[in-house]
């Protein structure tokens, strides 16, 4: 039996985190706004391919921002898939507006292009798209869903740092875009975010409602000689010092992602004989997307091959695991939620999904380990 655990995922250690964590202390500039922020600010534009981004203190409070620059509010409604983490249908309910939960693909576990289109009433305002895995949603068919509409997309890329969908990066495709930086994700600073601002015309009012409601950026700039409250906002600046731990990473990022798409590929190849022989579905990445290796899952035959999967596992000292809880049937989805039809695909990929390790710490001694562990399950079917 292995005397060593591999975790599920470990945040990733950039070499230059201590220097600049330092020299962010010595800065005596520790508050939101400083030059830390603003080198990671450039980063993340350039990584993401947005018109501008805001560093925030999380990707929840990110897709929060969002939803009060579109002015949600009671008796408008946003479509979301029920497949996603709760916080893209909380940024809805929060501001008293109704999150609408649909159907996803079988494939792809994103949003269904029809199921989004059915669900449109006279009260929709938005479409909360969320990629999957960082595998891009059907953003062709749902864009013209939202056209018709006269709807905004809103993209949650909490998983598609750099990924792409027909060579162009996700998070350019919507009006707004939010992206993770939370220890689980490729680039990391414990908790942290950043809203990508695609419409020019948002974003010094995104600015407003970041800095608790205040003209204080255009202050800062010399642009007004003293800030005062504008509007409705709240504290969305993370500290200097998670944007220098957040600096260091970024700027690792081709490292990190080669290493992730090396545990990610070495998976694929391992698995696929015993996948086929075995009636499990791997990963799948359809043509035309890039994926950034933010997850590798198998899909079983059924919910007790999942639960027997990762048991199996983790008495060999490897932690594997599901996702998502579909959010129509959680508590709050059925009390502050609508679900005009049953998410039958979103119930049955829960039920059989599971999640193996990966992240860029994971030696080839441990995916090794990994691979050996599936191979010895038998589904039961």
């Amino acid at each position: 039996m292995p005397t060593s655990l591999i975790p599920f995922s470990r945040p990733y250690r950039a070499p230059a985190e201590d220097r600049y964590l330092r020299e962010s202390l010595e800065s005596g500039h520790l508050h939101g706004d400083g030059p830390m922020t603003q080198a990671a600010t450039r980063l993340v534009e350039e990584i993401s391919g947005a018109r501008r981004a805001l560093l925030t203190t999380s990707c929840t409070h990110a897709l929060e921002l969002a939803s009060m620059l579109l002015d949600l509010g009671p008796g408008d409604e946003v479509i979301v898939p029920s497949f996603t983490f709760s916080s893209t249908a909380n940024a809805v309910a929060i501001r008293g507006a109704t999150p609408v939960f649909v159907d996803i693909e079988p494939s792809t576990l994103n949003a269904d292009p029809d199921a989004v289109a059915a669900a449109v009433t006279d009260r929709t305002r938005a479409i909360y798209v969320v990629h999957y895995g960082g595998v891009g949603a059907d953003l062709e068919r749902l864009q013209k869903v939202a056209d018709s509409a006269g709807l905004a997309i809103v993209e949650d890329n909490a998983h598609g740092l750099g990924a792409r969908l027909h060579g162009r990066l996700l998070g350019t495709f919507g009006v707004l875009a939010t992206q993770s930086f939370h220890a689980t994700k490729n680039v990391q600073c414990g908790e942290g975010g950043a809203l990508l601002v695609n419409d020019d015309a948002m974003f010094e009012r995104a600015e407003i409602i970041r800095e608790k409601g205040t003209d204080r950026s255009r202050f800062l700039r010399g642009q007004v000689d003293k800030y005062t409250w504008n509007e409705v906002g709240s504290s969305f600046l993370p500290s200097d010092l998670l944007a220098a731990l957040l600096r260091s990473q970024l700027e690792d990022f081709d490292d990190i992602q080669a290493r992730r798409h090396a545990v990610w590929s070495a998976y694929a190849d391992a698995l696929a004989g015993w996948a086929d022989d075995h009636g499990v579905q791997p990963m799948v990445v359809p043509d035309g997307a890039e994926h950034p290796a933010h997850v590798y899952y198998l899909m079983m035959p059924s919910h007790d091959d999942q639960t027997g999967l990762i048991s199996h596992l983790r008495e060999r000292g490897i932690v594997a695991t599901f996702h998502y809880v579909p959010l129509d049937s959680s508590p709050a989805g059925r009390r502050l939620g609508r679900t005009p039809v049953p998410c039958d695909v979103t119930a049955d990929r829960y039920a059989r999904l599971v999640r193996l390790p990966l992240f860029a710490g994971l030696t080839p001694a441990d995916v090794e380990r990994v691979v050996e562990g599936v191979r010895a399950y038998r589904p039961v079917g």
